[in-house]
């Protein structure tokens, strides 16, 4: 068997799903590749989609809030869409680059290249299709793709996807996909180890107002360490560093995500669906930071409700929640106990064994 494991370098939380698929795959000595979709169709079609999605979640994210509302909107009429019908432009690309391959089966972490090759299977191509939800809700236009199994982030978001229109026999609640070596640190860092170490992610692209939190955050908290993550932004690394505070480590980009948070005593994230995965998955407190309007709050209401985090919306609300994490380690308890009980560590290993055992 030979995988295709397809994303969209829309955000890094669906890029990061798919790598840790095909790492799974992998160390189970299965031939798995991963591919961004945009790449195979080339790379107007990568600059324009990132610089689209970028423009929209710039500020407060209010132009993507009424994006995201406008697609739940047209959704609900299950009329074909845009969003559709571009990703049908690309099908014979793809189908080119999947048989020139041998692909047995296509994974999919991102919308985008699920719709092209749902349109593949409607002309009659003998492709098998699983896709990777990455959020904990049902976005809008999945209902367009027409997968052979579909994984979803957990059992209570089943009805969801079903009145979506996806068969219950179809729905596998794996949870979203983490490779299983993701959990297993060394917790090499050197970090301060007599203080409470609070770290801080705003995400692969860095938003937020996080230079404002991590000022707040040090000025009410002398005896913690702070490590704040900027992603790719470089004006936000840059700004960081100028902070002159002993107790601050500012990083952009890193490849040991989970050696950073592993270590750490609480974290502060945006409420992305990988990301907060990844934190559950290693069993750490947790506060969601000012969401993106759109489905960034499905996924902080999902944990809020479940007790996997707490939500903070704004600068005052961060700082109290952080401070109340921190001296509540009954609640830091609690979080974790019921990160065990929802977030499952071997998503990815469920997955793959699915995989073989069925197809």
């Amino acid at each position: 068997m030979k995988i295709l494991v397809l994303s969209c370098s829309t955000g890094g939380g669906h890029n990061a799903c798919g790598h840790y698929i095909e790492q799974e795959f992998k160390e189970n000595n299965i031939e798995c590749d991963f591919a961004d979709y945009f790449d195979i169709l080339g790379p107007k079609a990568k600059e324009r989609s990132e610089k689209i999605y970028l423009d929209t979640t710039k500020g407060n994210g209010n132009i993507f809030k009424v994006a995201y509302k406008l697609g739940e909107a047209y959704s609900r009429t299950r009329i074909p869409s845009p969003v559709y019908g571009l990703n049908t432009l690309g099908k014979d690309k793809l189908y080119a680059y999947i048989t020139e391959n041998n692909y047995d089966l296509v994974i999919c972490s991102h919308l985008f290249p699920a719709m092209a090759v749902t349109t593949l299977k409607k002309e009659g191509k003998n492709i098998k299709l699983i896709d990777v939800a990455t959020d904990y809700h049902a976005i809008p236009f999945w209902e367009e793709t027409d997968p052979d199994y579909f994984v979803i982030p957990h059992v209570t978001l089943k009805d969801e996807f079903i009145k979506k229109g996806f068969d219950e026999d179809k729905l596998l609640a794996f949870g979203i996909p983490v490779s299983s070596a993701f959990h297993k640190v060394k917790n090499n860092l050197e970090l301060p180890k007599d203080k409470d170490i609070i770290l801080i992610t705003s995400g692969s692209m860095g938003f937020g107002k996080m230079k404002n939190i991590v000022i707040s955050i040090l000025e009410k908290n002398p005896n913690a360490y702070v490590v704040a993550l900027c992603g790719s932004n470089k004006e936000l690394y840059d700004e960081l560093n100028k902070i002159n505070n002993a107790n601050l480590l500012v990083k952009s980009f890193v490849n040991n995500i989970n050696e950073y948070i592993s270590a750490s005593t609480i974290v502060l994230t945006k409420p992305g669906g990988l990301t907060s995965t990844e934190v559950g998955v290693i069993r750490k407190p947790m506060i969601h930071i000012m969401p993106i309007p759109g489905v960034e709050n499905y996924n902080a209401e999902f944990f809020r409700k479940n007790n996997l985090s707490i939500v903070s919306n704004n600068i005052d609300e961060i700082i109290m929640n952080t401070n109340k994490l921190l001296n509540d380690e009954n609640m830091q308890k609690m979080m974790v106990e019921n990160q065990r009980k929802i977030i499952n560590r071997n998503s990815a290993k469920d997955l793959v064994n699915f995989v073989l055992n069925n197809l």
